[in-house]
């Protein structure tokens, strides 16, 4: 609905699809409610804002005094350079993948909903590690409530499938229309890749939902060594209307799984830079990451906020500066910088 936005509302809104922590997502939302115009037009927002701040107060109060814990996470905290989860219907051999990837403790097995609960692995790249999120099948039988919020904190989906299942195409369509009506839309355009789709032109006073999100999404066909034809992922887009990027894969051969995590750093727009500290070697062990078009002043929010908010300038090695050249917080970074960084 068309409405008078403040500049501060957007402000906290953008703030809010930003953040990772859930301390900072809660003031965000606070944030939020106490900018959103007070009309008839926004009560139903509003309600969603103040519920969300009850379940995150809730959640960084912990469990209550005597209380057991109500059992394991639901909503994982990401780490290494990106969060990716992996979705799809029962029997299509996700578990199985995401054990292969990253060594992990998920339970693949021959029957369905094996998986109960969010489960993270590590999937090595070179000297950074994405994070791959195995979540439980989804199917008209079963499908947790809460997979739109363990989403929420991602940055992509791997949608797995199983090609040569006959209910293959009725399998992904109900995922799809679920996570819809979760307020989760799973998309084509990657960031690194070509360029995204430009957004609708809304309007500068449209109010959007802060809650939506759009995930960019791969389709991993997976058990491609029992698949027969290399055309039934093109079959399977048309009959659904879909455009997503593809893989073929195997757990059980290991069949392009090589390719994956290269394919992640590019379509992801990875971007490492490293740091050093004055006088000192650079630290090559652990880069920082961020996403193509970010800058220096991005990277120090990553080493700590202090830095960031006393930042007075930094020095850069890299490919668009010569060695040691001074740059300012807007300067963009490359994949490979070193960066070093003086704040007041």
């Amino acid at each position: 609905m068309p409405t008078n936005v403040s500049p501060e509302y957007k402000k906290a809104e953008e703030a809010y699809r930003a953040a990772r922590e859930p301390k900072e997502r809660l003031d965000c939302l606070k944030q939020m409610l106490s900018t959103i115009p007070k009309h008839k037009g926004t009560e139903h927002l509003q309600a969603d804002i103040k519920s969300r701040i009850k379940e995150l107060t809730e959640e960084l109060a912990g469990p209550k005094k005597g209380g057991a814990r109500s059992g394991p996470a639901l909503v994982v905290r990401p780490e290494g350079a990106a969060q990716v989860a992996l979705v799809g219907p029962p029997n299509s051999g996700k578990s199985a993948l995401h054990q292969r990837l990253t060594g992990s403790r998920a339970q693949p097995g021959p029957g369905p909903f094996i998986t109960q609960f969010p489960e993270p692995g590590m999937l090595p790249c070179e000297d950074i590690a994405f994070q791959l999120l195995d979540l439980p099948s989804m199917s008209p039988e079963h499908s947790p409530p809460w997979i739109g919020s363990s989403l929420q904190s991602c940055d992509a989906v791997l949608l797995v499938v199983d090609l040569a299942d006959p209910a293959c195409v009725e399998q992904v369509d109900f995922i799809l229309r679920t996570l819809e009506r979760k307020k989760v839309g799973l998309v084509a355009d990657w960031p690194g890749l070509a360029a995204a789709t430009p957004p609708g032109q809304a309007g500068e006073e449209e109010l959007r939902d802060p809650f939506r999100i759009e995930l960019p999404a791969l389709l991993v066909a997976n058990k491609s060594d029992l698949a027969g034809d290399p055309e039934e992922i093109a079959i399977l887009e048309e009959l659904l209307g879909l455009h997503f990027p593809s893989l073929r894969v195997s757990a059980e051969t290991g069949q392009g799984l090589g390719e994956l995590a290269p394919w992640l750093f590019r379509a992801l727009g990875i971007v490492r830079v490293y740091s050093k500290a004055p006088g000192k070697d650079v630290e090559r062990d652990r880069p920082f990451t961020v996403r193509a078009g970010e800058t220096v002043l991005d990277v120090a929010r990553l080493v700590h906020k202090d830095i960031a908010e006393g930042f007075r300038f930094a020095r850069m090695w890299g490919r668009n500066v010569f060695d040691g050249q001074q740059v300012g917080a807007d300067q963009p970074v490359a994949d490979g910088d070193v960066v070093e960084l003086h704040a007041r």
